[in-house]
């Protein structure tokens, strides 16, 4: 509506504009006046709500027929000037009369040729219409495009060349970048990324397999880049002589672990990552921003530059630098004699597998024999070790593999030496008055009468307390140990490596972060460890679920772990994943069904099954 200039006092009769529709005076007081709009709603409003047209008298709007004229011409004569809107009624329609007053206000509405008020109209230039005829061309182009764009959504198609920016509402919607979509809006879908996701996929802008979460997330998709430098010239124990052993899943590409036996000292040697990564460093900055490497099963996202696994991620060559902690395990499975030192080892790389058959033989056998108080020690203290299922998936030339990771002696020889290590750090850097991140857990939350079986280990997971970082040692109750510090994969979590920087920085007599810097890098590390978690969970579940789609005729065994009335919980253990369903007959906990799949929601992660 185009703006007033001023506002004669109307009167009984007269012709004025309100909320730009046409209105009749029908009395006056000394504060409000009286209206009936052109529908015959009668209005008290205030003198300043209304403009006046033309004093009348007006009997009726309905004789506000537009009259006879000739308003381009009147435009012609008066382009590039002002006048008044009487004056220009007079011109283009040779009176100034109620009809072409309201005629006059409605050129000035339009915009076109003219604009302003009644008491200053303002006639535009030749060169201000045809520019405005242009954006208004444009615009009823964009519309007709617009309306032909949601025309094709609605019969599930789109044209890759026009509809481009279109789809980018809907798409950064799925990606969580904008909470509203106008495309959304006009189909009457929700204003969901998970709606969003469904019709990219239904119109097939995004193939079945495109991963939304780590984006939605807003977690970096792409390897750093940054330089770093060579390796210091320092000192290093040579530990070559002693076999050392990186043991992890098939496939793995970043050991950053390895333990060796020295007569009845137990090495654990990890990658040296802080010697090319030091504090503040660009590589530092940015693997604090990402906290962690980025496990997905279409790839890892890592938190460091390539280089610093090719020159640090131990085996992958003749000889790797390490920073080596070495103890002694006492008969009751506590460390002692702790010694840390930058090393050079000689790693041989095997797969939890490979390794299985050694661990009765001479090679394996006595890290078994030191580490096991270790185990026993942990669970009187109150370890609670959760066996529920856990699988690998992996995507390779687009096949999707789910395999299931057995309980192995070798993975637990593995996890008690690494849990060894981080205790001993963390009684050195405690003997040492190192400021360092350790890990702790309050414990459990109580389970009264907890069932038995798979039921009872998914119940006793609930009960679970989140870990955390804190500057001073406590209790990490889930592992059963009195205090604890992650260092055993720098290359892949942040704190692990900031425990390292510090550990480097103390046996150099240089400068350690104090206990604020130390706060500051835990705060940046828990502000995206949760996401970084929560993106990998969704992305399996996102993969599992796309690995049922193509296998249609899917039937498994599943288990029920909780119930609520009719409903129950199922954990189906070759694929570890867990849905809902009303089973019938309502099984109690810890039956085995086969089930079959009755409907996948791959946006909505929702999985529909029922017996088989």
């Amino acid at each position: 509506m185009p703006a007033v200039a001023s506002n004669p006092s109307p009167r009984s009769g007269s012709l004025v504009l309100y909320k730009n529709e046409p209105a009749r005076v029908t009395g006056t007081e000394r504060k409000k006046i009286t209206i009936v709009r052109l529908d015959g709603q009668s209005l008290s409003v205030r003198p300043k709500d209304v403009t006046l047209l033309h004093p009348g008298p007006v009997d009726t709007l309905h004789e506000l027929r537009l009259p006879d004229g000739e308003p381009l011409v009147a435009w012609e004569l008066l382009a590039g000037s002002t006048t008044t809107l009487p004056e220009l009624a007079e011109l283009a329609f040779e009176a100034y009369t109620p009809a072409s007053a309201w005629a006059v206000w409605r050129l000035l509405d339009d915009g076109l040729y003219f604009s302003g008020t009644p008491d200053e109209v303002v006639a535009h230039t030749p060169d201000e219409v045809a520019a405005e005829q242009q954006a208004r061309a444009a615009r009823a182009a964009a519309e007709a495009a617009w309306q032909a764009f949601v025309q094709r959504l609605q019969q599930d198609s789109f044209d890759s060349e026009t509809d481009a920016e279109f789809l980018q509402d809907i798409e950064e919607l799925a990606l969580g970048r904008h909470e509203q979509s106008r495309v959304l809006r006009a189909l009457g879908r929700a204003e969901t990324p998970e709606s969003a996701h469904s019709l990219l996929l239904d119109v097939g802008y995004w193939a079945p397999e495109f991963n939304p979460y780590p984006q939605r997330l807003r977690l970096p998709a792409t390897t750093p880049t940054y330089t770093l430098p060579p390796l210091p010239d320092e000192e290093r124990l040579d530990l070559t002589h002693l076999p050392a052993f990186a043991i992890d899943d098939a496939g793995s590409d970043d050991p950053d672990d390895a333990f060796s036996l020295d007569g009845e000292r137990l090495w654990v040697h990890v990658a040296d990552v802080a010697a090319l990564v030091p504090p503040g460093s660009p590589a530092d900055v940015e693997a604090q921003a990402r906290g962690a490497n980025l496990y997905l099963p279409e790839g890892t996202v890592p938190m460091l530059p390539l280089a610093a696994t090719e020159r640090l991620a131990l085996g992958l060559a003749d000889t790797s630098p390490a920073l080596s902690i070495g103890f002694c395990v006492d008969g009751e499975g506590a460390v002692a004699d702790i010694v840390i030192r930058p090393s050079r080892v000689r790693v041989t790389r095997l797969s939890y597998a490979e390794a299985e058959p050694l661990l009765h033989e001479e090679v394996l056998a006595p890290f078994w024999a030191l580490l096991q108080p270790r185990a026993s020690r942990r669970t009187a203290a109150g370890a609670i070790d959760i066996d529920l299922p856990e699988v690998k998936i992996r995507i390779h030339d687009g096949e999707i593999t789910i395999r299931a990771l057995p309980n192995l002696r070798s993975r637990q020889i593995v996890r008690e030496a690494m849990l060894a290590a981080g205790e001993a750090v963390a009684r050195y850097a405690q003997d040492h008055a190192i400021p360092i991140p350790y890990a702790t857990q309050e414990p459990p939350f109580s389970l009264e009468d907890p069932p038995d079986g798979m039921a009872g280990q998914f119940a006793l997971r609930r009960t679970f307390q989140r870990s955390q970082a804190a500057i001073t040692p406590s209790l990490h109750a889930g592992l059963g140990l009195p205090l604890y510090v992650q260092a055993t994969s720098p290359l892949r979590r942040y704190l692990d490596l900031v425990a390292h920087q510090q550990l480097r920085a103390f046996l150099r007599h240089a400068p350690l972060l104090d206990e604020q810097e130390i706060l500051t890098c835990i705060g940046a590390t828990e502000a995206v460890r949760g996401d970084v978690r929560y993106a990998e969970r969704l992305s399996n579940e996102h993969w599992t679920l796309l690995y049922l789609q193509r296998r249609p005729d899917w039937q498994g065994e599943a288990v029920v772990v909780e119930q609520y009335g009719q409903r129950s919980k199922l954990l189906i253990p070759e694929l570890a994943f867990e849905t809902q369903a009303y089973l019938r007959g309502n099984p109690p906990l810890n039956s085995v069904v086969r089930i079959g799949v009755t409907g996948i929601d791959v946006p909505g992660r929702q999985l529909s099954v029922d017996l088989a």
